[in-house]
C-alpha cells in the first residue's frame, strides 16, 4: 500500500454507506483546550486531594469537564520537547518512505503483533494506512501461570534503516509516558480519587506507540483512514501533524467532528478503561480518521495500557447502593488479546467490546 498504483478501490477498503465521511466537514468548535503550565513535574509532588495547589484545582476541573462532556481535549504547555517529537516525525517518515520490500522485513504476524503492518481492519473494514508499532516497556512481564492465555508475544522489530529510527522511538516514549502519567494523577483527582491511584496498575504496563502513515487516498468518499472505533486502553496521548483528519463522534448530537491540528499540541482521549474504572463517569468517545486525496498524514498515539495481569473494574471509591457496580472484571490481557486478533483480519463475527462485561442492574 502506497506504493501501488489504485485504478480502482479494492472493495475490502469500502465503508458502508451509513459509514462513509460526508461531503461537507463540520470542524469542531468549543473543544476543551487545556494549559499545563501550573504543572511543574520536577518541582511539585501532589499526594492527597487536601493538598492540592489552587492552580491545578482549576486544571483539575477542566480535565473532569472535558472527559465528561467530550471524552476527549487537547493539551498546550505539556513539557515534551518538540525537538523529540520533530525527530520521531522524520524518523517515522523516513521509514514509511522505504520500499515495500524493505518495510516487510519488520511485519508483524499472528504471533508477534509487534512492527510493521500495512493491511489492518477496523470493525471488519480494511484501514486505509500503514502502521508500526512498536511497546514502550522491555521486556513486557507476563506471569508464567498465565502465559498460555495470551496469544501474542512482546518483541519490537526494529528496523535498520533509518540507523536512528530505535533511538528516535524510545527517547519520545520516555517523554510522552511521564505526560500520560501526570494525566492520570489529574483525572485520578477530577474523580476524587488520590493522585496516584491507578499507578500500581502500570508498574508492568504493555503501553505502546503506533506510528501511522496515511498515503493519498483517491476515493476519499468510499475509505476511511481508520474506521469508527473506541481505543481499548486507558488513556491515548496523540500527536498529529497539520495535514489533520481526526473526527471525533460528538456527544451531544452524534455528529462527526473534525479535530483542527494545533501546533505542538497532544489530543487526549479517554480509553475503555477509564470509562470501567470510573463506572461510566467518564465515557470512552468514538471517533474515526479520514483521508486526503492530495496529502498523506501522519500521527502518532502513545496508549496508556495498564499490565496484562489486571483485572479492571470500577473503582471501590466511586461505587456505593445508589450508584453500584455496572461492570463485571474485565481481564486486560485476555480483553487485549482478543481485540488484537480481530485487528489483524477480516473476521465473521463483531470484536469484543467493554459493553460485554455491562452487568444488569
Amino acid at each position: 500500500m502506497g506504493d501501488v498504483e489504485v485504478d480502482q478501490p479494492d472493495s475490502a477498503f469500502i465503508q458502508s454507506p451509513q459509514h462513509r465521511p460526508k461531503p461537507s466537514i463540520i470542524i469542531a468548535q468549543g473543544i476543551p483546550l487545556i494549559d499545563f503550565s501550573p504543572i511543574n513535574y520536577q518541582d511539585q509532588t501532589i499526594t492527597t486531594t487536601t493538598t492540592i495547589p489552587l492552580s491545578i484545582q482549576g486544571l483539575v476541573k477542566e480535565i473532569g469537564k472535558a472527559c465528561k462532556e467530550w471524552g476527549f481535549f487537547q493539551v498546550i504547555n505539556h513539557k515534551v520537547p518538540l525537538a523529540k517529537r520533530e525527530r520521531i516525525e522524520e524518523s517515522a517518515r523516513k521509514f514509511f518512505g522505504l520500499s515495500l520490500e524493505e518495510k516487510i522485513k519488520v511485519r508483524r504476524d499472528e504471533v508477534n503483533l509487534l512492527g510493521y503492518f500495512e493491511a489492518e481492519h477496523t470493525k471488519n473494514v480494511r484501514d486505509w494506512k500503514e502502521i508500526y508499532d512498536f511497546n514502550v516497556q522491555q521486556p513486557t512481564f507476563i506471569p508464567p501461570s498465565l502465559e498460555q492465555d495470551f496469544r501474542f508475544k512482546w518483541e519490537n522489530r526494529w528496523p535498520q534503516n533509518p540507523p536512528e529510527f530505535r533511538e528516535a522511538c524510545q527517547e519520545y516514549a520516555e517523554e510522552v509516558e511521564k505526560l500520560a502519567y501526570k494525566l492520570m494523577e489529574l483525572i485520578a483527582m477530577s474523580l476524587g480519587l488520590v493522585p496516584n491511584r491507578f499507578r500500581d496498575f502500570f508498574i508492568h504496563n504493555t503501553s505502546n506507540i503506533r506510528l501511522n502513515h496515511y498515503p493519498p487516498c483517491p476515493y476519499p468518499h468510499l475509505a476511511l483512514g481508520l474506521g469508527r472505533h473506541k481505543d481499548t486502553g486507558v488513556l491515548t496521548v496523540l500527536a498529529q501533524d497539520d495535514v489533520g483528519g481526526l473526527q471525533v463522534k460528538r456527544k451531544s448530537d452524534g455528529e462527526w467532528i473534525q479535530v483542527k491540528p494545533i501546533f505542538n499540541s497532544f489530543i487526549i482521549n479517554v480509553g475503555d478503561m477509564i470509562q470501567v474504572w470510573s463506572n461510566d463517569g467518564y465515557e470512552s468517545v468514538e471517533h474515526r480518521v479520514m483521508v486526503n486525496s492530495e496529502k498523506d498524514r501522519l500521527s502518532i498515539p502513545f496508549f496508556l495500557k495498564p499490565a496484562l495481569y489486571t483485572d479492571v473494574q470500577p473503582s471501590e471509591e466511586l461505587t456505593n447502593d445508589d450508584n453500584p457496580s455496572k461492570y463485571s472484571p474485565i481481564n486486560w490481557g485476555k480483553f487485549r488479546s482478543a481485540r488484537m486478533q480481530s485487528n489483524f483480519t477480516k473476521s465473521n463475527v463483531d470484536n469484543l467490546q467493554i459493553y460485554d462485561f455491562k452487568l444488569s442492574l
